[in-house]
């Protein structure tokens, strides 16, 4: 099952994020994926692991397991590169031994101090706040994402994290419209006008952190997992499932792409099984009820000393 971009491209519903994986497990997960249907794999360089993610595709293509017109792959600027997009992408593009990514997003709309291609730390001021580079606009940042397209080196760019102003104003001084916006959303934190805002104009949107960062993001930020909400619990219980498939299906039916991480073999087979069953309009209505617009990701105010959605 795939969603068609506004350029024609398909991009498949369901894919794997590699967010926080641990490098030793990569490849060995990917190969993994592969054999259990995955297509689609995020990808970016702040992630720290496209190398690893590179051997696994290539060994993945050199013995015949998958083609490289079946796969579609996604990486992301960082923020301390918008001065050196080609350069970040043609390094994108060594580590994951690949000739064309499939989508390359703006990591963040925001551009910081720049520390090396392929150094993706976030540089801090004297007062501990992130060293923000007010020397480059997202429009010169986007314009020069375009030109990746004309040189062939990807096939479709997108935003990621931009809310619907920001989304706006890239459709109005883009020659290439972004196809896809990456976010933060799940039961907790819905955001349904910003995703209604992105489809009306042929934005895709794909959903990071689709089960809300689970017990993840509750270790790392003391944050509540909506998949242990008494209304999830429930609907998993009546359709026979796991609480996590509830709420990609949720997602699903919302057509938006989910790329839950998981780095468990089990959990990985489990989360593709979503396409055999719908959700009904009814119970789709009650998990709407549950959005109490709490975001789980916190890694901008906690790591950065600011917080970018204040």
């Amino acid at each position: 099952m795939a969603i068609t971009l506004n350029n024609g491209f398909q991009m498949p519903i369901m894919g794997l994020g590699v967010w926080r994986m641990e490098k030793h497990k990569i490849k060995d997960l990917i190969l993994h994926a592969i054999q259990f249907g995955y297509r689609h794999f995020d990808c970016a360089a702040d992630y720290k692991s496209e190398a690893e993610v590179g051997e696994a595709l290539a060994e993945a293509l050199e013995s015949g397991l998958v083609k490289r017109e079946e796969l579609f792959i996604t990486s992301k600027l960082w923020n301390s590169d918008h001065g050196h997009v080609l350069e970040a992408c043609k390094d994108s593009l060594k580590k994951l031994q690949l000739q064309y990514l499939d989508l390359y997003l703006v990591h963040f709309p925001i551009a910081i101090k720049h520390t090396g291609v392929g150094n993706t730390r976030s540089e801090k001021d004297e007062d501990g706040m992130l060293d923000i580079d007010t020397t480059i606009s997202l429009e010169t940042t986007w314009h020069v994402m375009e030109d990746l397209v004309s040189a062939g080196l990807v096939r479709s760019i997108g935003i990621s994290n931009y809310d619907i102003f920001l989304a706006r104003d890239c459709l109005a001084y883009s020659k290439v419209k972004p196809a896809v916006n990456q976010i933060e959303t799940h039961p907790y934190f819905q955001r349904e006008s910003l995703i209604k805002f992105c489809q009306k104009h042929g934005i895709c949107i794909t959903a990071h952190t689709p089960l809300g960062g689970a017990a993840a993001n509750t270790q790392r930020f003391g944050t509540v997992s909506c998949l242990e909400d008494p209304v999830i619990e429930e609907l998993a219980e009546k359709y026979g499932r796991s609480p996590a498939q509830i709420v990609l299906r949720w997602g699903i039916q919302r057509n938006t792409t989910v790329i839950p991480k998981t780095s468990k073999l089990k959990r990985l087979e489990e989360n593709l099984q979503v396409f055999d069953f719908e959700l009904e309009e009814e119970d789709m209505d009650l998990i709407k009820n549950i959005d109490n617009k709490y975001r789980s990701n916190l890694t901008p105010a906690r790591s950065w000393g600011i917080d970018l959605y204040a």
